[in-house]
């Protein structure tokens, strides 16, 4: 044997590299997180897509008039969180001419999930103002219905909740688009 023949070292075989491992690293990490977002996707429903949208765009015209006629009621109503006490106060206000008080639908639905809607029945007193125990407020934007016992009429808004400590609901003064 040559000297040249002995100095050389036998060649490690390419697992014991760490170069191809490096190499492999980042194909390994998209195919794990790619599978863990295709398990995301397929086993959690999607709450934004409506599987009957032609039958809710068709009840449009009837939430209209449910606003009109809440207009000639001459009706408003301020709703505000008091997150010391956990307590939901509101006050609903109405035309001098009409001075029936019924029990009202509130209903304030999540932005994005609807597990976290909360629908209350409240009774208002004479002049109108109603409070409701109400667990901790989530931080985040709400959608506000009020509604009357018959469901005759709404108050609808947008309530972003703590940046807005109350919300006033007015009625729409628009007419119906079908009579």
């Amino acid at each position: 044997m040559t000297v040249s023949m002995l100095e050389q070292a036998p060649a490690a075989p390419w697992y014991k590299h760490r170069w191809p491992w490096l190499l492999m690293l980042g194909p390994a990490t998209a195919i794990v997180v790619g599978t863990m977002f295709a398990y995301m996707a397929y086993t959690q429903q999607d709450a934004l897509v409506v599987g009957d949208y032609y039958k809710k765009g068709k009840a449009i015209n009837q939430d209209l008039r449910r606003d009109h006629r809440a207009a000639e009621l001459g009706l408003s109503a301020q709703l505000s969180y008091d997150a010391a006490r956990g307590v939901l106060v509101g006050q609903l206000s109405r035309a001098a001419g009409a001075a029936k008080q019924e029990k009202l639908f509130v209903r304030l639905s999540h932005a994005t999930l609807p597990e976290k809607d909360i629908n209350l029945v409240v009774q208002p007193d004479a002049s109108g103002v109603f409070e409701m125990n109400l667990p901790m407020l989530e931080q985040s934007r709400w959608v506000v219905l009020v509604e009357g016992e018959q469901r005759d009429w709404r108050l609808a808004g947008s309530w972003s909740w703590p940046k807005q400590r109350a919300v006033s609901l007015q009625a729409d003064l628009a007419k119906p688009v079908d009579d």
